[in-house]
């Protein structure tokens, strides 16, 4: 397991949709994960409904972000179904079953996957994904940006990686 599944567990919780059990995780998520204090700052000053609004705004209405790895790749093409395959056949070798209601490219299950068997393979083969998809969170001006700075401060440095161009 890497040193940074902490770190990955944490961020996995910190990009999915902010709910009751999400706001009551935040002490925690301070204390376990430094590298996500900001956010985590940013999360428990904001009112519940305007957090919640913005996630909305940012991940639900544009591709632009969107949390699927392999869209950005892939786009909305028979091509993504199989890169879908390839997600689910990883975590299968891990002995893990993905049940989750996204699909198994949904970037918090892909750091959750990462956190508990230390697989690095999905977040090194996208870091090109998270460069882009980080790029375009900070020009947004979102505090979800900083999530995807302490996550791929922890990869190593990508030559590209998948992305669309």
């Amino acid at each position: 397991m890497p040193s940074d599944a902490v770190l990955y567990q944490a961020a996995a919780l910190c990009l999915t949709y902010p709910d009751d059990d999400f706001r009551a995780r935040l002490p925690l998520l301070r204390e376990a994960a430094p590298q996500l204090r900001e956010f985590v700052d940013h999360a428990a000053l904001t009112p519940p409904r305007e957090l919640a609004a913005h996630y909305v705004q940012v991940f639900d209405f544009e591709n632009r972000y969107s949390l699927y790895l392999s869209r950005w790749h892939d786009g909305d093409t028979r091509r993504r179904g199989m890169s879908l395959v390839r997600f689910e056949e990883l975590y299968r070798a891990h002995e893990l079953e993905f049940t989750g209601e996204e699909p198994p490219d949904y970037l918090p299950a892909v750091l959750e996957f990462t956190a508990r068997t230390g697989d690095l393979h999905l977040l090194s083969e996208y870091r090109g994904t998270l460069d882009r998809l980080r790029a375009r969170l900070a020009d947004f001006g979102t505090p979800y940006a900083s999530v995807l700075d302490a996550v791929c401060a922890t990869l190593p440095a990508g030559t590209g990686g998948r992305t669309v161009s």
